[in-house]
């Protein structure tokens, strides 16, 4: 699976393996209005080939959608319609600030990029999370999927 970190000049992007439940920080693309390059967003599903993509959503503390909320569903709605794979998106709150907790100072400070990136696995580390199977037998919940063009 991929998962996307998106913001307004970047977009960070991870992989991740459903059976193991872990997720590690792949690259950073560059964004336009949150719109990635979609060369290279097809150039990485062509590499990586995964059966579905995560979006991170940000909503505020209350759940409440934030100034960004459409533009990551945009992002989600356009990646199904371009590459046809189910889109699930996951409530991305507090992710960039989780993910500056995990990178060193310097290390956030000299590549801004690394931020979305690891922010990116911990929205795809979430995801397995709600997914996972619990001690009941069931699925987590908690996502939505996207199959609207």
């Amino acid at each position: 699976m991929l998962a996307f970190d998106p913001g307004e000049q970047r977009i960070g992007v991870a992989v991740g393996e459903t059976v193991t439940g872990t997720a590690r920080a792949l690259v950073t693309l560059r964004a336009r209005s949150g719109q990635p390059n979609w060369d290279e967003v097809a150039r990485l599903l062509d590499r990586w080939q995964p059966e579905a993509l995560v979006v991170g959503v940000p909503r505020h503390d209350d759940g409440t959608a934030s100034a960004s909320t459409a533009r990551a569903e945009q992002l989600a709605r356009r990646l199904h319609g371009r590459f046809g794979l189910p889109v699930r998106t996951v409530d991305e709150r507090l992710s960039s600030h989780e993910a500056r907790q995990r990178l060193s100072r310097s290390e956030a400070r000299r590549d801004p990029g690394a931020v979305d990136r690891e922010a990116a696995a911990i929205i795809l580390e979430s995801y397995f999370l709600e997914t996972a199977p619990s001690e009941t037998g069931g699925t987590g919940g908690g996502t939505e999927t996207r199959t609207d063009g």
